[in-house]
């Protein structure tokens, strides 16, 4: 088996794309919904939308995806890189798929002068916190949503 590469999504993608990302919306218990795909693969490709994805491939095979945008952050006047999604097929775990999205995450804030990549994920993904806890600090921050007025 040789080394994950990631690359950009491109247009021929949708359908390992697709896949993909109900793999990861099933892993968050959230209904499928052919909407939400067509929006999110729309953002995709449209260079004038903040969201960016990245798809990782193990002998050709697309086993990974992330989805990705530039943030901007006051405190220092800068700009950082925020992962919303990051998902490797569950056959595809321990081949270096999501590791490889993270270093070439770190790559692109490096070549765009962003100053982090930051994520969020839940307390008790463990799978993917030991990864995480290896290439990553963990933060003080305790994160909240705020619903919109009604």
């Amino acid at each position: 088996m040789s080394a994950a590469v990631v690359r950009d999504i491109a247009p021929g993608d949708r359908e390992a794309w697709a896949t993909l990302y109900r793999g990861y919306r099933d892993f968050y218990g959230k209904p499928h919904d052919e909407a939400v795909y067509e929006t999110v693969w729309g953002w995709l490709h449209d260079p004038s939308h903040q969201t960016r994805g990245l798809i990782a491939e193990v002998d050709g095979t697309p086993v990974g995806i992330g989805h990705y945008r530039t943030f901007a952050r006051p405190i220092d006047g800068g700009k950082g890189l925020y992962l919303d999604d990051l998902f490797t097929a569950a056959e595809a775990r321990g081949t270096g798929a999501g590791s490889a999205i993270l270093r070439r995450l770190a790559d692109i804030a490096r070549d765009e002068g962003a100053s982090l990549v930051r994520w969020i994920t839940a307390d008790s993904n463990a799978t993917a916190r030991s990864l995480y806890d290896r290439v990553a600090t963990h933060t003080p921050w305790v994160t909240y949503d705020l619903k919109p007025s009604e």
